[in-house]
């Protein structure tokens, strides 16, 4: 739930700085392992040049002494509010127990019904949370990009003229993975999302590629006359 917290409007350094901060603060310490650069050649066998210390992950026990305060000089900003009040919550509902309560549940969408009552935890947090972390393999964690795939993919008509993802096109999002991926709509999401990046263009083949372009060339072109009138 934390890491999903910081991870809310931020980029990936960022979160893996501020994770690391939060390790190296609540955590405890695991070990030192060596670190290398490695060379143009991608030779592994480059000497090491230093050390990187491990942590674990705070627990909720770790965390009682946190504040708000601490949390921002670390850098998490905003998100420290959201940390400190999820973490009081959490304990009031049982820590640990409660979370298990909820992984052992057999709906997803009670699952983000009970994640969303938590500070900083909105439907698409909430379904990161219970896809990733409480076994809820039918959650749809929905974004923009997300919502393009679905459009793109399954159905144009999915966004209906909408300025945002509302509630309704949240769920309808959501309702034509499931359809379509059944039990497991949630890591069928994640692997199409995962084939957006531009990091995977050439391990795709052309013809997908040429329909992905095809399609974000549209998109740009009713915008742009969208803009116009």
């Amino acid at each position: 739930m934390f890491s999903f917290i910081c991870s809310s409007n931020n980029n990936i350094p960022r979160i893996t700085k501020m994770l690391s901060s939060f390790r190296e603060k609540y955590g405890i310490y695991l070990m030192d392992i060596p670190t290398r650069i490695n060379g143009d050649d991608g030779d592994d066998e480059s000497p090491c040049i230093g050390s990187m210390s491990l942590f674990s992950f705070p627990t909720l026990s770790s965390l009682a002494s946190a504040n708000e305060d601490e949390l921002r000089e670390m850098g998490l900003g905003y998100r420290a509010r959201y940390i400190v009040d999820t973490r009081d919550l959490l304990l009031k509902r049982g820590g640990e127990d409660h979370l298990m309560k909820l992984r052992s549940m057999q709906d997803s969408q009670a699952v983000q019904d009970e994640l969303v009552k938590f500070s900083g935890i909105g439907r698409k947090v909430a379904d990161c949370v219970a896809l990733f972390s409480l076994d809820q393999d039918d959650a749809i964690p929905v974004d923009v990009h997300v919502q393009h795939i679905a459009s793109r993919d399954y159905d144009p008509t999915v966004f209906d003229g909408a300025k945002s993802i509302t509630p309704t096109i949240y769920k309808r999002v959501g309702d034509l993975f499931r359809d379509r991926f059944q039990t497991y709509a949630g890591w069928a999401h994640s692997l199409l999302f995962v084939a957006e990046l531009p990091s995977f263009r050439a391990v795709l083949p052309p013809d997908l590629l040429n329909e992905m372009d095809e399609w974000r060339e549209y998109e740009k072109q009713k915008k742009a006359e969208a803009k116009k009138s």
